[in-house]
């Protein structure tokens, strides 16, 4: 029987989705995939097939107040219509917080929701566009199974030490504690590792997932025991538009002298900090590295200065390393950073082969002689979600 399964990653100004189908035991089928964008701006529609060709596109920029519900409505219209002879029998959510309970995925009832709802105030960015979705899809397709995939989950590995601040415990008790994120990709990477080198996936393992969000994940015995993400999607690396770590000290400046208030500081290290604030110029690593602005090229430099960094952190944390995997777009497709990462890291015994890092299809970089495999692995948090949501539906039958 072919299933079609859904994927949906929802934002503040798109909803993302990918069109699954499923047969037998056989891994599932990358379909269609496509997004709505410019929601409250000029409402875009846009699907392709696997291979990037558009399927369909539709625009609204007559109509920028039409609601989120009315345009999920059209695009799951689109996506019932294009099954290719398969029946929708679920849909699966990236969820950026599950909180300290959640350690998998789960099908979605009115008590996990709630539940969820009151996890918003830890992720306020993200969490109440991820659930917006869920509630529209139970009104265009009641009865459809809905599942939630947290960004949280991997991380519930890690021992008390990594997850524990220096705060009273009463705080720590309510919450305030380290999660991580980015923990479907990191899943994703330690199984796709397994299959290439499953001596190294069982051994310690780095992963720097860098994108216009960007952190690290040390992964031990394919568990992560420690990540560079914190209470917030905020903690670790700089990344496009976010701070990354920082002195809690410079908060407390900006309230008492600067003035400043707390939305203010919000949008400071939300959105104008990062790569676009050290450069003065842009988010993008793309032109941050075509640049001939000294800015520019000391924002790539603190870049891979703190992944540097955080790599000898990760690998205390498990003893020593044995493999460093880069994935997500910049980690995925920028060379340069790859080998300022590497240099600074030489210390570790990892040596790159120049070739294979300039090489755009090699996933092995590390030179012959090097102590520490280095790995270029795509990730596919998406595939991560649907197979995760086929388990579920699956344990619905047993």
């Amino acid at each position: 029987m072919r299933e079609g399964i859904l994927v949906i990653n929802a934002g503040s100004s798109s909803i993302k989705f990918s069109l699954y189908i499923s047969e037998g035991d056989d891994e599932p089928q990358l379909s269609s995939k496509g997004q709505v964008e410019g929601i409250n701006v000029a409402p875009h529609f846009i699907a392709k097939s696997p291979d990037g060709t558009v399927l369909a596109e539709d625009r609204w920029p007559d109509e920028p107040n039409l609601s989120h519900e009315a345009l999920f409505k059209h695009m799951i219209g689109w996506i019932e219509s294009h099954l290719d002879g398969a029946e929708l029998k679920v849909a699966g959510h990236r969820v950026v917080h599950g909180g300290s309970l959640y350690s998998h995925p789960l099908l979605i009832n009115d008590d996990l929701m709630a539940e969820l709802e009151q996890l918003v105030p830890l992720a306020p960015l993200h969490q109440p566009h991820n659930l917006a979705p869920i509630r529209a899809l139970a009104k265009v397709h009641p009865g459809l199974p809905q599942v939630a995939c947290f960004d949280t989950a991997f991380h519930r590995s890690n021992p008390w030490v990594a997850q524990t601040f220096a705060l009273p415990r009463a705080l720590t008790g309510e919450g305030v504690k380290r999660y991580g994120f980015h923990g479907l990709s990191y899943e994703y990477i330690s199984r796709r590792l397994a299959k290439l080198a499953p001596a190294q996936a069982r051994g310690r393992v780095a992963v720097a997932h860098l994108g216009s969000g960007a952190s690290m994940c040390a992964i031990k015995g394919g568990k992560s025991v420690a990540s560079t993400m914190g209470f917030t999607a905020l903690d670790g690396l700089p990344m496009g538009t976010r701070t990354g770590t920082l002195d809690a000290g410079v908060v407390l400046y900006l309230l008492q002298q600067k003035g400043m208030t707390a939305k203010e500081i919000e949008n400071l290290l939300y959105k104008q900090s990062g790569l676009l604030g050290v450069s003065g110029l842009n988010n993008d690593m793309r032109v941050l590295l075509e640049s001939s602005e000294p800015h520019a090229a000391e924002a790539v430099e603190l870049f891979a200065y703190r992944i540097a960094r955080e790599l000898g952190s990760l690998a205390a944390a498990m003893g020593g390393l044995d493999a460093l995997v880069f994935t997500a777009g910049i980690g995925e497709h920028s060379p340069p950073v790859r080998t300022k990462v590497c240099q600074l890291s030489e210390w570790l015994g990892i040596r790159l082969d120049d070739e294979a890092n300039a090489d755009g299809g090699a996933e092995l970089i590390s030179a012959m002689d090097s102590k520490v495999a280095v790995w270029v692995i795509p990730t596919d948090e998406e595939m991560m979600i649907a197979e995760h949501t086929r388990e579920v539906l699956w344990s619905l039958r047993d």
